[in-house]
Formats: C-alpha cells, sequence, structure tokens
C-alpha cells in the first residue's frame, strides 16, 4: 500500500515537473520571438493584442485538457481538412517568427552567393515543404 502511495505520488511530481518545464519553455519560445507583438503589427490590430495572448492561454488550457480527455470527434473529412490547415497555418507562422527573427535566410543567401535568388530560395523551401508534406500524408 505505501509503496503504491508512493509510485503515485512519484508519478504525480514528474508529470507536474514536465509540464511545467515544457509549458515554462513553451512561453518562453514564445516571448523571445515576439510571435503576439508581431503578429498584431503585420496585421496592424494591437487592439486586439489581448485577445491573441488570451487565445494563446485558452488554446493551451483547452488542448492540454483535451489530451487527458479519451474522447474521439467525429468529423467529416472536410472538417478534418480545416483543422490541418489551421494547424499548418500555426506551424507556418511560427516557422516565419523563428526565420525572421534570427535572419537565417538574408544569411545563408549572401553567404552561398544567392542574393539576387532570393524570391527563388524561398519559393523552393516552401514547395518542398508543401511537396513533402503532401508526400508523407498521402503515401508514407
Amino acid at each position: 500500500m505505501i509503496v503504491q502511495l508512493g509510485e503515485a505520488v512519484l508519478a504525480i511530481f514528474i508529470g507536474l515537473s514536465g509540464g511545467i518545464a515544457v509549458g515554462s519553455g513553451m512561453v518562453a519560445f514564445l516571448v523571445v520571438l515576439d510571435i503576439i507583438p508581431r503578429l498584431a503589427q503585420i496585421t496592424r490590430s494591437f487592439n486586439k493584442i489581448h485577445a491573441y495572448e488570451a487565445a494563446v492561454v485558452a488554446g493551451s488550457l483547452v488542448f492540454t485538457w483535451a489530451d487527458f480527455w479519451d474522447g474521439k470527434l467525429h468529423m467529416f473529412p472536410m472538417g478534418t481538412a480545416l483543422v490541418g490547415l489551421l494547424a499548418g497555418c500555426f506551424v507556418g507562422m511560427l516557422a516565419a517568427a523563428l526565420t525572421e527573427i534570427i535572419n537565417v535566410l538574408p544569411i545563408l543567401a549572401k553567404r552561398v552567393g544567392m542574393g539576387a535568388y532570393m524570391i527563388l530560395l524561398l519559393m523552393a523551401m516552401i514547395f518542398g515543404k508543401v511537396i513533402g508534406s503532401l508526400f508523407e500524408w498521402l503515401l508514407y
């Protein structure tokens, strides 16, 4: 009985510690990249910045809860496509913010000597990502 209680307390401690570490890392990542202020700047909607922040927090809480919930969503095929599109938009915005902050592409283009072909380099990356994703989803 004491051994089971000790194992349960240890599992709770490890779970909470991992959750706090991952959550703190995600928040630090979003803060360092200035994703929310940059999104407000690009869309010219600084008056809605609190709504963006609330959406990030609410999304984190809801989907953390959904991860523990053992439910299934029965969606029609276009519903799943919509969820995939929204997830892709999030990942794309996150990747674009990361790329913009650390200025990877301009440095790469200058070092490789492709400064004049920057648009082609961007298009190659975009099409490569799209084709690779389609290959994985449809064929693999």
